[in-house]
């Protein structure tokens, strides 16, 4: 269980922070980076929540996917080594679970005939931020697994992954009857 006593430590005032098997890395470390950005997509779930009020399923199933970001950041923060058998980490579950929820959403929609412009309702822009911060995660994630010495587990990169998915399909029917905004190639272009 986690005790919070204090906010401020103060062992951080010297550019480093602590991983969660004790050892300090640069607050510019890809495995603090990628952590970090998973907490960035878990805030602009948070701001996608405030508009699914009306939408007590999708809201519901953002809260679960907030709760399993923590349980990923936790998996970021503590290197895998024999040390840290038996720590939190992501399971092959928890991604069956958004592909469910993938599968729910996309049987109710129209297939597209086009790509989706960010927007239409304010729940929809909050969501197309929220996948757009996720796969920035993922970049991270799939980086820092690359780099020599580090590792990232499977489960944590197809988590996220999927979640990008979901975070699609969610944006699509938080736009309702009103549809997707479509890219329309070549628009606005101007003709000699």
């Amino acid at each position: 269980m986690v005790t919070l006593n204090r906010i401020y430590t103060r062992t951080g005032d010297d550019g480093t922070t602590a991983l969660g098997d004790g050892q300090r890395r640069p607050k510019f470390d890809l495995r603090i980076e990628a952590y970090g950005t998973v907490d960035e997509t878990n805030a602009v779930i948070g701001l996608v929540r405030l508009h699914l009020k009306d939408d007590p399923a999708a809201d519901a199933l953002m809260a679960r996917v907030q709760n399993d970001l923590f349980d990923l950041g936790a998996d970021l923060c503590t290197p895998p080594s024999p040390a840290t058998q038996g720590r939190l980490r992501m399971v092959e579950a928890q991604t069956k679970a958004l592909e469910a929820a993938i599968d729910q959403y996309n049987g109710a929609l129209a297939p597209l005939k086009s790509f989706v412009l960010p927007g239409g309702s304010a729940a929809s822009a909050y969501l197309h931020q929220a996948r757009t911060v996720c796969r920035r995660a993922e970049r991270l994630m799939t980086a820092l697994g690359q780099t020599p010495g580090e590792s990232v587990g499977a489960p944590a990169l197809t988590y996220i992954n999927r979640l990008s998915d979901l975070l699609f399909m969610l944006a699509r029917h938080a736009n309702g009857a009103a549809g997707d905004v479509l890219w329309v190639p070549g628009q606005n272009r101007q003709t000699a």
